[in-house]
């Protein structure tokens, strides 16, 4: 069973849902107002996080091929594992 949530609204938020609610609004509930709210916010909110992140990646996805180093992966392991080494001294 589902946990419940008990929010009190008063004053004109109170007169804003219930506008939104029943007969003459869109949703046939308070409960069905709210979770279409926490739905919007929360795909709103994952938008974000992907946006941002795409953001974050459009460079590497604009770059030319010439802009891009090779590298060894063994070389820079090797090249821890000798910082490591000197740290630990």
């Amino acid at each position: 069973m589902a946990e419940g949530l008990n929010v009190r609204i008063t004053g004109r938020l109170r007169s804003y849902v219930e506008a939104q609610t029943g007969e003459n609004g869109l949703y046939e509930s308070v409960s069905e107002y709210v979770r279409a709210l926490i739905r919007q916010d929360y795909e709103r909110t994952e938008g974000e996080k992907w946006a941002s992140l795409h953001q974050e990646l459009l460079p590497g996805m604009q770059a030319k091929a010439e802009d891009f180093v090779e590298f060894s992966p063994d070389e820079i392991k090797a090249k821890g594992r000798q910082m490591k080494k000197s740290h630990a001294l």
